[in-house]
Formats: structure tokens, C-alpha cells, sequence
């Protein structure tokens, strides 16, 4: 099997971020990938991009040759019932949309039951495609009502890398990746691995995760990074039909 996707990535548009597009394409060539994502924050992240950019976004070339490249946005969850900082329309627009919750972003933390009502929420927007970095202990969530919903609406959860490679701001990542896995793994339900890389030195890198998938026995068939095909049935761009 070869890792051969990246679908959570972002460049110096979104404010806060390090390299180009160009210069993230480059680096996913060099680690042969064969489909990128580039997920600028949405409007709301401090210093980040305005919605004339991202319909900018929508003319850009994805073919590259040896790679494809998907233009999309992360959103940020702005409340208990799931609100998201971006027109319904422009999102119809994004090749894909992530949803993820930023603390301080128009979200504070709530009970369990708030914090999975928000995330539920976004699940069953229309153009959400993946729940981005569901694994902060500040954020506590019912894993398993989350996935029921994921399922249900054809929605992806995200191992995010980052978070296992030692992101300093989230509490016990690893152990709610664990948890994330084991319901997954149990409802034959497939994840998404993603680096959320802000600079070249991360685009593709997945090796935590990958570690964490075989110590938890997660079957590789349901990790779609292996299978760009499969995968790309979630995504705005190409979404027909579920799993």
C-alpha cells in the first residue's frame, strides 16, 4: 500500500502558513503524491483569505501532470448547532470542505452534548465532506454519535497527523485517535488521513498516524489515502456515491 493523498494543507493565504501553492505542489511531487488538497482557514481565522479569493480558487488548473490538486476550504464550527463561516453556495463551489472547530474562532468549548450537537451539526451541511481534528480533550465529544452522523451523511473524520506529532494546543490526541479508530474499525467505517501541513517540511507526512492505525489494528483497506478513487467519492468534486 502507498500513501498517495494529502487532502489538509494550507499555504501563506491562509495567514499564518509558510509556502506557496507552487511550492506545496513541488514538495508533494517530491513525496509522491498523487493528490493534494489545499485547504485555506476560511473568512473568520484572523489574516486569512476573503470570499473573493476562494471563488478565485475555482478557475485555478487541477491537473499538474503527475498530481492533482484540489482547491478547497477548512470552516471553521461557530456554534452548538453547527454553523459554518462560509456562503452555502461558495462551499457548493469548493472541490472539498473541511469543518473543524478552532477554540476562539467564533467557538467556545461546551458540555459534551453542545460540543456533539456541533459537530453533528456540520456533518449534515450538504457540502461538508470531513470533520477536521476531532481529537482535543478541551473539546469533549461522543465519538460514537459523531460517526453514527458521519455515516449516515457520507462524512469523513480525519486522523490528523499533526495532532499525533506532538501539536502543543490539543489535549490527549493520541488517546482520542485511539478511540476514534477502535468505533471506525468496529463499523467498518474508512478514515482519512491528513498532515494539515502549514509549511512544505509537512506536506504528506503521515507516519504517526500510520503507526497508531497498525498498534490499533485498523484495517488499511478503510484508510482511502491508499485508495485516491474511493476517497475521491466523498468530495465535492466527485461525490456520486457513499462507501
Amino acid at each position: 500500500m502507498r500513501y498517495c493523498t494529502d487532502l489538509h494543507t494550507h499555504t501563506v493565504a491562509s495567514g499564518h502558513a509558510q509556502n506557496t501553492i507552487e511550492e506545496m505542489i513541488e514538495e508533494a511531487r517530491k513525496r509522491s503524491l498523487t493528490l493534494l488538497g489545499i485547504t485555506e482557514h476560511s473568512v473568520l481565522m484572523p489574516g486569512t483569505c476573503t470570499e473573493e479569493y476562494f471563488e478565485q480558487l475555482t478557475d485555478r488548473k487541477r491537473d499538474y501532470g503527475d498530481i492533482e490538486v484540489l482547491f478547497g476550504v477548512e470552516l471553521n464550527i461557530l456554534d452548538y448547532e453547527g454553523a459554518v463561516d462560509l456562503d452555502e453556495q461558495l462551499m457548493q463551489k469548493m472541490d472539498l470542505c473541511i469543518a473543524s472547530i478552532h477554540i476562539g474562532i467564533g467557538y467556545e468549548p461546551g458540555n459534551l452534548e453542545q460540543n456533539t450537537n456541533a459537530i453533528i451539526g456540520a456533518i449534515k451541511k450538504p457540502f461538508v465532506n470531513i470533520i477536521g481534528h476531532l481529537d482535543d480533550g478541551k473539546i469533549p465529544v461522543d465519538y460514537e454519535k459523531v460517526i453514527d452522523a458521519a455515516m449516515e451523511y457520507d462524512v469523513l473524520l480525519e486522523i490528523n497527523n499533526n495532532s499525533l506529532a506532538g501539536c502543543p494546543w490539543r489535549e490527549n490526541a493520541r488517546e482520542n485517535i485511539t478511540r476514534i479508530l477502535e468505533i471506525c474499525k468496529y463499523n467498518k467505517y474508512p478514515v482519512c488521513i491528513n498532515s494539515d501541513a502549514h509549511s512544505i517540511e509537512n506536506v504528506g507526512r503521515h507516519n504517526e498516524s500510520l503507526e497508531l492505525i497498525k498498534e490499533v489494528g485498523f484495517p488499511e483497506e478503510y484508510v482511502l489515502n491508499f485508495y485516491p478513487e474511493k476517497l475521491k467519492t466523498f468530495l465535492n468534486r466527485y461525490k456520486n456515491t457513499g462507501f
